[in-house]
Parts: structure tokens; sequence; C-alpha cells
């Protein structure tokens, strides 16, 4: 039974694009988590050479139109999300997924691509690594906490109203 001030539940078109995007959301954060904890500490072992090399090879590969799916459907889908269930306990909960997810995606596109980018220059793998493997191994385990938080509430929100 809904209460009075609460919408009914989403229309099975709104829990689709929430279980849409709660998948998309689970697949981006699996990818960051990877890189917690196995890619980067498997290259930190690397002499600088490799390190840089694959490094590269990962900026270069992973943008692709898979990777770019689950990474900006996580976004799109879970601001569908929270507009189509705004009003309801679940919509507090897509808010709360789509707000942490922003931030993970702010983090992405302002702070690891231009790490990226700065690894794809010039100067030698000791320099370019120096510069790029702390910062963005950080960055990266803030994407993977914020993804992560994200995709609690995504879920949550498909049973705030039951």
């Amino acid at each position: 039974m809904t209460h009075p001030r609460q919408t009914p539940r989403p229309a099975r078109a709104g829990r689709t694009v929430l279980g849409a995007a709660t998948v998309a959301m689970g697949l981006i954060a699996g990818v960051f988590y990877a890189f917690a904890c196995a890619v980067m500490p498997a290259l930190a072992r690397a002499d600088d050479r490799t390190y840089v090399a694959v490094m590269r090879d990962i900026n270069d590969v992973i943008q692709n139109p898979v990777f770019f799916l689950s990474f900006l459907g996580a976004l799109v889908l879970t601001a569908v999300s929270a507009w189509q269930l705004r009003g309801s306990a679940g919509g507090r909960w897509a808010g709360a997924a789509l707000v942490a997810y922003t931030l993970a995606f702010l983090v992405t596109v302002a702070f690891s691509v231009p790490l990226n980018d700065a690894l794809a220059g010039g100067g030698t793998p000791a320099s370019l690594r120096e510069h790029f493997e702390d910062p963005w191994v950080a960055g990266n385990v803030v994407r993977t906490v914020l993804s992560t938080v994200a995709l609690d509430p995504a879920a949550d929100a498909k049973y705030a109203d039951d």
C-alpha cells in the first residue's frame, strides 16, 4: 500500500530504467574496483617502462563503445531513474546514487583523464610514472568508493516503496 504522500511504485518502464541504471553502475564500480585491487597493484611491480607502456595501452583500449555505454549510461540512467522516482522514498535513494556517481564521474573527467593525457605525453618513463601513479591510484580509490556507494542507493531505490 502506498502512503498518501508518496507516488505509486514506478511503472514497468521506470523499473526497467532503474534496473539498467543499477547494472551499468555495477559494471562501472567493478571496473574501478578491479583496477584498485588487481590491475594497479600488479603494475606497481613492473619497471617504469613497462608500467607506462601498459597504462598507455589500457588508456587507449578502454576508450571503446562498450565502456562508454556503461560509463555514460550509469550517469544518464541514474538521472532518469531519480527523475522518474521523484517524490518517493525510492527517488531519494536514486537521487543519492546520482550525487555519488556524479562525483565519481567528475573525478574521472577532471582528475583521471588529465593524468592519462599527461602520461601519453613525452618524458622519461620514470618521470612520467612519478607524476602519474600515486595521484591516479588515489583518484581511482575515490571513484571506486563513490561508484560503490552509488550502487547501493540505486539498488535500494527499487525496494524503497515496497
